[in-house]
């Protein structure tokens, strides 16, 4: 027995509307989120990407590539060019690990680490301006994290 297809007047039926897309709200969200981003980090020279690594680097303060590829769930052809512009702009140093020539270790530098509180206060600014509670934040952020957990699962299995 075959199913027939989902009609648009049946209720099952997927809205192909844009306000109705799951993806576009993310989407949305995202580019708002990372636009606000932007204004409080452009007066110290730094962009959202370069953000997240000294976010990475202020936690473990030295960190392999291939661990900040993992921590940012970026890929390698986009982290090199990065951490190239920030070792020039005297944020962080390079060198390869001794042992093992081939690891490629990330260090900050006594500027990169001034930098921290210089910018201390954009979390709690972007908080403020997303105009949700701290426990709405908390939510949202367990929710996003189950809702990339998930569809890595499902890319994998397909």
């Amino acid at each position: 027995m075959t199913q027939s297809p989902i009609r648009p007047n049946e209720p099952d039926y997927a809205s192909m509307r844009l306000d109705d897309q799951f993806c576009f709200a993310l989407y949305a969200a995202s580019r708002a989120v990372t636009s606000a981003y932007r204004v409080l980090l452009e007066p110290v020279g730094l962009t959202y990407p370069q953000y997240l690594v000294m976010l990475v680097l202020w936690e473990r303060k030295t960190v392999t590539v291939k661990d900040l590829i993992s921590a940012l769930q970026l890929e390698y052809g986009t982290l090199t060019p990065l951490i190239k512009r920030m070792e020039t702009n005297g944020l962080i140093t390079r060198r390869r690990r001794g042992e093992d020539e081939r690891v490629v270790e990330v260090a900050l530098t006594a500027e990169g680490e001034a930098l921290r509180e210089r910018i201390r206060c954009v979390p709690t600014t972007i908080g403020e301006a997303s105009g949700l509670t701290q426990e709405e934040i908390a939510i949202t952020r367990m929710l996003l994290r189950r809702l990339t957990a998930n569809e890595l699962a499902f890319a994998a299995a397909s």
